[in-house]
């Protein structure tokens, strides 16, 4: 029979004990069985410095062919309960202490308080930059300031209420408590906030003697918080917008500016090329700590970026609203640092800036903001044949030449490429009208309606139509008589029967081929008394649909 043992023991400060052991036989007759055993056990210290102990045993009879699979399971269950219970056991013999760390500004009131499992006989806590410990209890208290915090010694907390805390107070806070002729111990870090100096702007990379910086150059700069405690942050803003450039990590400086202080240093920087537009826009660098409050707000450094650039090109110009015969005034923008030589170019001929040419007067350029000039040409007694001519502009300076087109017109408005709202709801308005007309038309022709209900009706006069002449209406005046080259049979004839028709609309039809009938005969006979007394017979009319 082999036999394998491994345990382990964990105890507390105060005699808490925890010990577990496994161990494993296995048989070698066919009699015993393979067994596993599993062994924990607890020890909790009493009052009179005796222990009680728990001990929890099983034993398992496992098979041979299971043996592998069962061992492991069963090990790692039983360290999953042995480290659960270790950690109750340890935790039972320290000082617990709420909060951990206390941040507070000066002048603030906080309560800090440390706790153990069991009654204790005496509270000592000791605070930085006070010149004695304190002796705190529930019943009695002799430093002003200082009071007892808790729920009673009985109840094993001991803490302290500061009554307004000081710069000096800063620190570790540490608590001793008494437990039956022992003495446990436990710290708070109390963090007391120191409002850092002003920040400042540092300039890494430099602009020139005038203070200007090149276009497409790096701008670099650095923003430094010094003395702060804890550690300031820093972000950065344009024109009081948040700066979306590279910055690098915020970096953290120790510092101690007087003995037994200690404060730190914010440091963080920034960089990207520049742009004309960040001419004349503010950098701002802003610190945020601790101690900013709603009457004392962030500080902040600030820095104008000042840049270097020729003239900005932009689209053409589109001047409108002019008057003929009166004096036109022609007006365009144009961004460039330092300030543009103008020439106006009108059909070729060229007016520098500040000169007039018959009805042109070329204007200086006039600064509006933010490195913009206003760029201004007269034309006297304006003329259509001005409206016609192509105007330019040429704005030059130390760093390069741009040239602008202008165009001028007398029209109110200029002419827009896209169709506004009411002209879109027309064309809309327009196509639904159309399509339901084309609906009802197909409606109407399916359905027999309105102009398409005729559209079957047979009007043809012959032997064999429905609509025959009856000989009754005329026979005083017809019978027998003889009409030049035509002769009308008044005969009568037989009439083939026509079934019953119980429909309105065949009963309609056949009314309106008897009337239609009647008027040609009528029509003929006029046509053939018309021939014997030499006038032009009426043509019959036209009844085919």
């Amino acid at each position: 029979m082999r036999s394998a043992r491994q345990g382990n023991v964990i105890r507390g400060r105060d005699g808490t004990g925890l010990g577990f052991s496994t161990g494993y036989r296995k048989a070698t007759g066919s009699k015993i069985k393979n067994r596993f055993t599993c062994e924990l056990c607890v020890c909790f210290p009493t009052k009179r410095g005796q222990y009680w102990s728990i001990r929890l045993r099983s034993n398992f009879i496992l098979k041979p062919f299971f043996n592998p699979v069962a061992i492991v399971v069963i090990i790692i269950i039983s360290i999953i309960i042995f480290v659960f219970t270790a950690s109750y056991a340890l935790s039972y013999g320290q000082v617990n202490v709420e909060p951990n760390t206390a941040l507070l500004n000066e002048g603030d009131r906080t309560e800090l308080l440390c706790r153990y499992g069991r009654a204790i006989n005496y509270c000592r806590i000791e605070i930085p930059g006070e010149q004695k410990v304190l002796n705190l209890s529930p019943v009695w208290s002799k430093t002003p300031g200082f009071t007892y915090y808790g729920a009673g010694l009985n109840a094993g907390q001991c803490g302290v209420s500061i009554e307004r805390v000081k710069a000096s107070n800063n620190g570790q806070v540490k608590c001793s408590l008494g437990v039956e002729g022992e003495e446990l111990s436990g710290t708070i870090d109390l963090v007391v906030a120191m409002r850092p100096q002003q920040p400042i702007i540092e300039l890494i990379s430099k602009p020139n003697r005038d203070g200007y910086f090149s276009e497409r150059t790096e701008f670099h700069a650095r923003c430094i918080v010094r003395d702060g405690r804890p550690p300031a942050n820093i972000s950065w803003y344009i024109d009081n917008m948040p700066a979306n450039k590279n910055t690098d990590q915020l970096k953290i400086i120790a510092s101690k500016p007087h003995e037994n202080i200690e404060l730190s240093t914010s440091v963080q920087e920034i960089k990207w090329h520049l742009a004309p537009e960040d001419s004349n826009r503010k950098l701002v660098c802003r610190s945020h700590h601790q101690t900013d409050r709603e009457s004392v707000p962030p500080q902040e450094a600030a820095y104008i970026i000042m840049v270097r650039y020729g003239p900005v090109p932009q689209p053409e110009a589109l001047v409108y609203g002019l008057y003929l015969e009166h004096t036109a005034i022609v007006n365009i923008t144009i961004r460039a640092s330092p300030p543009p030589t103008i020439e106006w170019n009108i059909g070729g001929v060229v007016i520098p800036q500040g000169r007039t040419d018959g009805r042109y007067s070329a204007y200086e350029p006039q600064y509006l903001s933010n490195d913009l000039y206003n760029v201004t040409l007269a034309i006297a007694g304006l003329t259509l044949e001005d409206t016609t001519k192509t105007y330019s502009v040429r704005a030059s300076n130390e760093l390069g030449t741009m040239d602008y087109e202008v165009r001028i017109s007398s029209s109110s408005k200029p002419p827009s490429s896209s169709l506004d709202v009411a002209a879109i709801v027309g064309i809309v308005v327009a196509v639904a009208v159309l399509v339901l007309i084309v609906l009802l038309v197909l409606f109407a022709r399916a359905t027999g309606r309105w102009c398409f209900g005729g559209a079957t009706l047979n009007t043809d006069i012959g032997p064999d139509s429905e609509a025959q002449i009856h000989p009754e209406q005329h026979d005083d005046e017809l019978d027998g008589q003889d009409n030049g080259n035509e002769h009308i049979d008044t005969t009568p004839q037989s009439e083939e029967a026509t079934p019953p028709v119980t429909d309105k609309l065949e009963a309609q039809k056949k009314a309106d081929l008897k009337k239609t009938a009647a008027a040609t005969a009528a029509a003929v006979i006029a046509a053939g008394n018309g021939q014997q007394n030499g006038a032009d017979a009426p043509k019959p009319p036209n009844t085919s649909v």
